[in-house]
């Protein structure tokens, strides 16, 4: 039955026993301002209406008028202003339902449920606003725990044990360093650059004769420096040869021989040369990169829990299960790093020192950077964005870059192969400025930037949301570079040893069945080999492996580059039936940079299909570059081999000296020797020996003869 007010035009649905409604009373619906009428609530008994006021007529029509056109009326306005709301009545237009089935009591008492749970949960959401209001401090107060946490545990470190602490020591300076830098120059930079404009302006008025004087210094620095080295070691004065006769060829084929900048290039070897100065030559940089790769190759054994529990016992002697994990492991590491920022942190600052020195854009120089780490298609998604807009001469750098350079991940399968860590470590470092410098002599820029300023240039970060998702998505992104590393091994070994069989065949025609690919090979680039410092019997076996990762892949070559090293340390003769079985150490080095990277004609097809993906509309400008840049990328590793070989000096070669000696206690080199076979041995009632000593034959008589001759009987493990 409908009720009808006057004032305001309001509406009242009842219905129930007793009354002379349609159905029994279950609830009341009030409907104001003449609010359309669900169409349950417009069901009424013949009659109704008779005893429905005249304004009350209307509002029905319009709820039969719903019920027969089927649509939902949102509100009908006839509001006076006058009406009044009767809050006995008031339900939510929601929960309005057949007459015949309105049930009150759930209602209210979800309301009450409703209400006694805000009142429950009040006190946890003022504390949760509370938190979100003061979020700064608390930020801080964790810090401050952290922190102090954080210091108690150095201290405690250091007190204990500091020598063992020594490396904890350094990151921590380095960490703090780091932050310091960042804090003063957010807050004080303005300041302190205001301060030095005197200076700074001084410099400019000043820089033409300044530059001058700086030039003459090196130069003769250099020279100096050359005489006095090479006095004793004069193969040296090969390797400084090979860089010069480098530098003359790429300028002879360059692009645009007139537009040079010398700048670039002498910056960019002068830093390659620094840097191998310092990692080579210098005690602090040697112990360093050392304990790097020493900590490099721990790291990486952590991949044998994880293949050892998929792969079982397989790991042991198959090179899939073995090397090739590696790759995953560490492509999962990177990714967590870049989801963290310490990339792309680590990245631009090494990108902003070869800006500032060599002067090139930053967005060329920020790919080189990054390539010290990732690989030659992962590099340029850093500077996605900008690379449609980028001139010729900086997409050439961009893949010098990739070719000069090898990815982290593959790098940890080479140290897997037994390769020097730190060798590989320092050139992929070395090899980045001079990448850049080489990649300027061959291709020199012509045109105008478009990226003049760092300021607008950010790098590109992933996708993922939180560090777990960043770690799967890395290893499963290196799915399919393993399934390309294992593709090509199986690939280029085959057709290598078809090449074999076919030049076998077509020798023996003529009397020479021996001709084999890799003998070609090390004819053709036996003169380069040779420029970069390698003895002239050690060169052929050298240029074979020049050919091999040049024509098939570097994986092939650093494979045979293991075995040679492996033939030496098990003492091996160093000729067995006319082929050379192991090289020397210096020969082993200066051929550990000249590999390392992926400038191969196999990696060409990478180049133009990672480059191309990322920005398709310079498609033809990377195509028509990218075999110079391949070109400029197999010189740019070949230098860094000759600055290898003019700073390395070789040490001791004791497996071979042992075999030849009387172990005389008055020669200083057996003594060395014996000194640095005593380090690497443990006596714990058992005698065993670390690496390399443990691979070497006749080891045990080795260690016994030195604990008899030069007055070393009282060393404690010859007790």
């Amino acid at each position: 039955m409908f009720l009808y007010s006057n004032e305001g035009a309001e509406f009242y649905l009842l219905g129930g026993a007793g009354t002379a409604g349609p159905s029994s009373i279950r609830g009341c619906v009030r409907q104001k301002h003449a609010a359309a009428c669900q169409k349950t609530a417009c069901r009424r008994e013949p009659g109704d209406s008779a005893r429905m006021p005249e304004g009350a007529r209307p509002a029905v029509k319009a709820c039969h008028g719903v019920e027969e056109n089927a649509v939902k009326l949102k509100k009908l306005s006839q509001n006076r202003g006058n009406g009044i709301d009767n809050q006995a009545f008031e339900v939510g237009e929601e929960n309005t339902v057949d007459s015949n089935s309105i049930k009150s009591h759930p209602v209210k008492a979800q309301k009450k449920l409703g209400s006694y749970l805000s009142k429950v949960f009040k006190p946890i959401n003022a504390t949760e606003r509370y938190i979100k209001d003061h979020s700064k401090i608390f930020k801080y107060i964790v810090l401050g725990i952290l922190g102090a946490g954080y210091v108690a545990y150095f201290i405690a470190a250091c007190v204990l044990n500091f020598k063992r602490a020594t490396a904890l020591v350094v990151l921590t300076c380095v960490a703090v360093a780091a932050v310091s830098y960042e804090l003063v120059k957010k807050h004080q930079g303005k300041r302190i650059s205001q301060w030095f404009k005197p200076a700074v302006r001084c410099f400019k008025s000043n820089l033409k004769w300044l530059k001058w004087v700086f030039i003459l210094a090196v130069v003769a620095l250099l020279v100096v420096w050359i005489v006095l080295d090479t006095s004793k070691r004069p193969e040296q004065l090969i390797s400084f040869g090979g860089v010069c006769m480098f530098i003359v060829l790429l300028f002879l084929f360059s692009a645009h021989r007139a537009m040079v900048s010398w700048r670039t290039v002498f910056w960019g070897l002068g830093l390659e040369f620094c840097i191998g100065l310092f990692v080579i030559r210098t005690q602090p940089g040697l112990i360093a990169f050392e304990w790097l790769g020493k900590q490099v190759q721990i790291f990486l054994d952590y991949t044998k829990k994880g293949s050892s529990f998929v792969f079982g016992d397989l790991i042991d002697n198959i090179f899939a299960f073995q090397a090739l994990p590696i790759v995953v492991f560490f492509s999962s590491i990177m990714s967590v790093l870049y989801f963290l920022g310490v990339m792309q942190w680590l990245i631009l600052k090494i990108s902003w020192v070869m800006q500032i020195t060599l002067g090139t854009s930053p967005t060329e120089t920020l790919s080189v950077a990054g390539n010290i780490f990732v690989g030659q298609t992962e590099a340029p998604l850093l500077i996605r964005p900008y690379l449609k807009d980028m001139t010729k001469s900086e997409i050439h750098a961009v893949m010098t870059g990739g070719f000069a350079t090898i990815a982290g991940s593959v790098m940890g399968a080479f140290i897997s192969f037994g390769i020097d860590a730190s060798s590989l470590i320092s050139a992929s470092v070395m090899a980045a400025p001079c990448a850049l410098a080489i990649s300027k002599l061959s291709y020199p820029e012509t045109e105008e930037s478009h990226f003049n300023s760092d300021k607008s240039i950010k790098v590109a970060a992933g996708d993922e949301q939180n560090i777990l998702e960043a770690a799967s998505s890395g290893a499963s992104a290196s799915i399919g570079l393993v399934a390309n590393i294992a593709a090509n091994l199986i690939a280029f070994l085959a057709i290598l040893e078809f090449i074999n069989s076919a030049l076998s065949w077509l020798g023996g025609m003529v009397g020479y069945s021996d001709i084999t690919f890799e003998l070609i090979c090390s004819y053709v680039f036996m003169p380069i080999t040779f420029m970069m410092g390698i003895p002239y019997d050690e060169s052929f076996t050298v240029a074979e492996l020049i050919g091999t990762k040049m024509f098939l892949n570097e994986f092939v070559a650093y494979q045979k580059l293991s075995t040679l090293k492996s033939n030496r340390l098990n003492g091996l003769d160093e000729v067995i039936g006319g082929k050379r079985q192991w090289i020397s150490i210096r020969s082993e080095i200066i051929t550990t940079y000249a590999l390392c990277g992926f400038a191969n004609f196999s990696s060409l097809g990478i180049m133009i299909g990672g480059l191309s993906s990322i920005c398709p509309s310079r498609r033809r400008d990377i195509s028509s570059l990218v075999l110079r840049a391949m070109i400029t990328g197999t010189c740019a590793s070949l230098v860094n081999a000759c600055i290898a070989g003019l700073l390395f000096v070789p040490p001791l070669e004791c497996v071979q000296l042992f075999k030849g000696s009387t172990f005389d206690a008055a020669d200083e080199s057996i003594q060395k020797c014996c000194q640095d076979l005593f380090q690497s041995t443990y006596n714990n009632g058992t005698i065993w020996f670390e690496e390399p000593w443990n691979n070497v034959q006749n080891i045990t008589f080795f260690f016994s003869q030195c604990c008899q001759c030069c007055g070393l009987s009282d060393v404690p493990v010859c007790l």
